[in-house]
């Protein structure tokens, strides 16, 4: 038996909160929010960030060839990324251990307010138990990638074109790995009607 975990992401306004964090006193911690939003506009796996140099980007686009999959994508540069980039000239910051990485995570989005209370559901002997944390808490690396998967199928755009950036192979895993919730899919529905200007004769 499986049990699919209850992960979270974090949507635009929630990554421009931690954007606009000062860290300019706490030189470790914004490297680390600095990789993160890499990976949160690139869709990149941890593995695969160091391979972001100036000479893997060409007219706009990164080029890499994903570490776990050994599959080449293609990935525009996000304003964001080109920002962080630039402040260290082309060279992103080596990363620290995971585990150092991930309690600092959870520090740097609890200081930029990321303080939603969200559920998390585990089974115990055959019971699920349902347990209260503060977003922030919930944070790691692989939020991230995460949060790029959802953001961007949440604005409508092709879930086949977000699968070919993440390396994602089937649907079906996809749709698995990302996090709307039903109210979510309720406003993609909403927009998709409002986009088809429906009127009520």
């Amino acid at each position: 038996m499986t049990e699919e975990s209850e992960t979270i992401y974090l949507n635009e306004s929630e990554l421009e909160k931690i954007y606009q964090l000062d860290l300019s006193n706490e030189p470790e911690n914004e490297k680390i929010r600095d990789l993160f939003l890499v990976g949160a506009w690139t869709g990149c796996r941890f593995s695969d960030i160091s391979q972001i140099t100036p000479e893997s980007i060409s007219n706009g686009m990164i080029h890499i060839k994903q570490f776990k999959t050994n599959k080449k994508v293609v990935i525009p540069l996000h304003p964001v990324v080109t920002a962080i980039l630039n402040k260290y000239n082309g060279r992103l910051p080596e990363a620290t251990t995971n585990q150092q990485f991930n309690r600092a995570l959870k520090v740097i989005a609890e200081s930029a307010g990321i303080n939603e209370i969200t559920h998390k559901a585990i089974t115990k002997g055959g019971v699920k138990v349902s347990t209260a944390y503060q977003k922030s808490k919930l944070v790691t690396t692989h939020t991230a990638r995460r949060s790029f998967a959802t953001n961007l199928y949440n604005s409508g755009f092709p879930s086949i074109s977000i699968m070919a950036i993440t390396g994602h192979v089937t649907e079906k895993s996809f749709l698995k790995y990302i996090k709307v919730t039903p109210v979510e899919h309720a406003k993609k529905l909403q927009l998709h009607w409002d986009n088809k200007h429906l009127k009520v004769v």
